[in-house]
């Protein structure tokens, strides 16, 4: 049904492989199915399609420009820059676009990272962070999140060059004030603080407003979760203008062509369908909650969450409940590591994914109880 993770540490490893090859642990992401009838709610994709517009816009591109496809994209994005300008208030100057945000992030890794001084990160977080620092040679240090799962600004103070921070958090799912960034920016004016907002459509404020008062502050987005385009990678990055440039200087030096036409098309077209947007973010907040609500009547114990997912605990077992639900052709996400191990990451799906999960959720747990 599903597709096994790739082993990250084989134990033949080819001679011509280098130590830094031989050494990786990459990313793993959630389990991917091509079996129709799964209920998938483990990778954070969005519930609905994208916007009407973008299918219009793509099919524009292929139908009217077709014999365009021959040759190379714009390279430098400039009318997705300024629709994502635009969209923020900012000027185009202030925004750096790449193959969905995980290519940004690549990029701001080796731009800003590569110093003398540690960069900091929580110690759970977005688990591409640590794979960016060993890929990269970077000395990295991960601070813990407080009790509450939480990240705690006055953790942060020693000296470093640079702090990255998933708002919402990733996979926890809580917010972090906008006055605690703030906090952050302040207390480090030399060292580039990395707000990866991902969710931050979902339920909180962006640190956008922040980027005319520091420009040791970095802010990257993607177009996969809210906007429900992650087949077409986009992702960007907003920044002061100096910033940016230094983000140009890498992708040029590493790929020139980043985002193919189709993908600048369909991207374009989702940012100038604002209503259909919003309205859909609103959709998923509100299923969101909803959810909550069900899994708290069945036991659970759910971390308050601003993002399209949620983080929940319950006594039978988080390991138990996983294996149950796949059987029942159900995916979550089920982090086997210290602190998250109790917990499941839900994806907020359809009134009809919320349905099904929460019966087979009833069906394991009264199973269970008569087992005991």
């Amino acid at each position: 049904m599903s597709q096994a993770p790739a082993d990250s540490k084989t134990e033949n490893h080819n001679p011509l492989w280098s130590s830094l090859v031989r050494n990786l642990s990459p990313y793993v992401p959630g389990q991917q199915t091509s079996d129709p009838e799964v209920i998938k709610l483990n990778t954070n994709e969005s519930p609905f399609g994208p916007s009407p517009e973008v299918a219009k816009a793509i099919s524009a591109v292929l139908t009217q420009e077709g014999a365009a496809l021959r040759l190379y994209p714009e390279p430098e994005s400039l009318k997705l820059r300024g629709a994502i300008a635009t969209h923020h208030g900012l000027n185009e100057d202030q925004v750096f676009v790449g193959n969905g945000s995980d290519e940004v992030l690549a990029h701001i890794f080796a731009a800003f990272f590569k110093k003398d001084r540690p960069l900091f990160y929580p110690d759970i977080t977005y688990s591409f962070y640590p794979v960016y620092a060993q890929l990269f040679g970077i000395n990295a240090r991960q601070i813990p999140l407080n009790a509450e799962f939480e990240i705690d600004p006055d953790a942060y103070r020693a000296p470093c060059d640079g702090i990255i921070l998933a708002n919402p958090n990733a996979p926890t799912g809580k917010l972090l004030p906008l006055d605690a960034i703030r906090k952050i920016l302040s207390e480090h004016p030399h060292a580039t603080v990395v707000i990866d907002e991902a969710y931050i459509d979902f339920g909180g404020v962006s640190a956008v407003e922040l980027l005319p008062e520091f420009e040791n502050l970095v802010i990257t987005r993607t177009l996969s979760k809210s906007r429900a385009l992650a087949g077409l990678r986009v992702g960007y990055a907003l920044a002061a203008p100096s910033m940016i440039e230094a983000l140009t200087r890498v992708k040029n030096s590493f790929n020139s062509y980043p985002l193919d036409r189709l993908a600048q098309a369909g991207a374009i077209a989702s940012f100038e369908d604002e209503a259909y947007f919003a309205k859909r973010c609103q959709q998923v907040a509100g299923l969101r909650d909803a959810l909550i609500v069900d899994l708290e009547r069945l036991g659970f114990n759910v971390l308050p969450s601003a993002a399209n997912f949620v983080m929940a605990s319950h006594p039978a077992g988080a390991a138990t409940l996983y294996e149950q639900l796949e059987q029942r052709k159900i995916l979550v996400r089920h982090f086997n590591k210290p602190r998250l191990k109790d917990f499941l990451r839900i994806t907020v799906g359809t009134e009809q994914n919320h349905k099904s999960l929460i019966e087979a959720l009833e069906q394991i747990l009264s199973e269970l109880n008569q087992q005991a």
